[in-house]
């Protein structure tokens, strides 16, 4: 299969078509994509030392400041076992915490004879589970009130303060995490100066089916951003829109058949064939008027783990006529219009919560992970990943301007910074999340002027609200 030639393709005249967003990885933007042949066969040790060796200097230089002054002498422990006594000290590893709620692909493959995303409904931590911390001389079991308190979750590295019991048990008074990121730039994050408004939508969760592939709501949804629905200030506003981003959930194909591949049920692919066509053709509609970027999400096809690599140009014959058409991975970065956005289809944010004791909102626990320097930690713990042997992708090398979660229950929105950085709006990050459209058909609108945002309900009677 060849691509159209060059007079086949479908050029774009309007100016909010013509590049408004970068491909992850350029401009200096980290890039999720895995080049080359993709190996299975190492083990995932080499991913949490990688992401220890990285983020433990980061978080010894935050716990030497707040620790280690000229009132508190406090001292660092190099390695956790080498922790001796009640003396106050604090050390530094990874997060583990064990429980028998969480769950085993083992277990998912007996059940049902197919390799499936081990995911579960319940929490993770029920007050019976056990929290280590963990280097590379080895662990250490964790214990106090502290641990209840803060938002944690296996796989974030952090530093420790406390004391040794006399059970040999470590017991924690206070929790650092690695902070904020740095910005790309010289100039604490700033954003773009944009003089008009200028909106980029989110949206998440179509989760058509071979049954009803699009909604008429989805219907509306199209005809709302390219501007043939509501009153003209409506169609106006609509615009300014100059990026649309489904951050996945396209999809909601049916379970396989238990029983062997060699059942000819699970080897029948023309129905989902026929609903990749109509989601083809009814997003060309709308990349046909505005950039549109595809990520891929839970239950589309690609990768089950993450980063999902993007879903094959070659699924959306007519989408791909457009220039301003991207399949991207997901995590992805983009940037439009000068504004960097970090974004996932909502797998890692879902796995985060089943650790929540707290009632942490998904924005929360986003806002969270760009404090921990890491949007997965998890990974690969209870979140399926790529295993990676010489980086951890998930690692934040620097701050985004917006990071934005897919395919949760509501739509909300927070600002995440540090300190004294919170107060300023140029050292701040916007989180949002983006909800499920097909239960609250609902999607998300970024100014990218001013970084507020706001949610635009579709249907008989539409609502926009701040």
């Amino acid at each position: 299969m060849t691509e159209e030639p060059p007079h086949a393709i479908i050029q774009r005249t309007e100016q909010t078509m013509l590049d408004s967003t970068q491909p992850p990885g350029e401009n200096g933007l980290q890039s999720f994509r895995i080049h080359g042949h993709r190996v299975y066969t190492q083990q995932f040790d080499q991913l949490y030392y990688k992401r220890l060796d990285d983020l433990k200097p980061v978080v010894l230089e935050q716990a030497k400041r707040r620790w280690t002054s000229s009132d508190n002498k406090t001292k660092w422990t190099p390695k956790v076992l080498n922790v001796e006594g009640p003396s106050l000290t604090y050390i530094i590893g990874t997060i583990f915490i064990d429980s028998s709620a969480k769950p085993s692909t083992l277990d998912e493959v007996e059940k049902t004879h197919w390799i499936a995303d081990p995911t579960v409904e319940g929490k993770y931590r029920d007050g019976s589970e056990v929290v280590y911390l963990e280097d590379e001389s080895g662990r250490i079991r964790l214990v106090g009130k502290e641990l209840t308190k803060a938002t944690i979750a296996s796989g974030i590295v952090a530093a420790v303060l406390g004391a040794e019991t006399p059970t040999g048990e470590f017991d924690v008074a206070e929790i650092c995490f690695a902070g904020m990121p740095p910005p790309l730039s010289s100039d604490d994050n700033p954003v773009p100066s944009i003089a008009e408004d200028r909106y980029v939508a989110f949206v998440s969760g179509f989760n058509a089916t071979i049954e009803q592939p699009v909604t008429l709501e989805m219907q509306l949804l199209a005809e709302y951003i390219v501007g043939n629905l509501g009153t003209a200030d409506t169609q106006r506003a609509c615009a300014q829109i100059v990026q649309v981003v489904v951050a996945g959930g396209l999809l909601s194909l049916p379970e396989p058949p238990l029983g062997h591949t060699e059942d000819p049920r699970a080897n029948d692919r023309h129905a989902a064939a026929k609903l990749v066509a109509q989601i083809d053709e009814y997003l060309a509609d709308i990349a046909a008027s505005v950039p549109l970027t595809v990520m891929p999400g839970k239950g589309d096809p690609a990768d089950v783990s993450i980063p999902q690599q993007p879903i094959n140009r070659y699924m959306f014959g007519q989408c791909r006529q457009f220039s301003g058409f991207a399949s991207t991975t997901n995590p992805a970065w983009l940037n439009v219009d000068g504004v960097e956005i970090l974004g996932t289809a909502g797998q890692n944010v879902d796995d985060l919560r089943h650790y929540s004791v707290n009632g942490e909102s998904a924005c929360l626990l986003a806002a969270e992970s760009l404090r921990w320097r890491h949007i997965a930690p998890t990974a690969p713990d209870t979140l399926w990943c790529y295993p990676f042997t010489d980086k951890d992708p998930f690692i934040l090398e620097h701050s985004p301007h917006v990071y934005f979660v897919g395919n949760q229950p509501v739509a909300d929105f927070a600002w995440a910074g540090d300190g004294d950085a919170a107060a300023r709006s140029s050292a701040r990050t916007r989180v949002l999340t983006v909800p499920v459209f097909k239960d609250s058909h609902q999607i998300v609108l970024l100014n990218l002027r001013s970084m507020e945002c706001s949610t635009v309900s579709i249907g008989h009677t539409m609502a926009h609200e701040q």
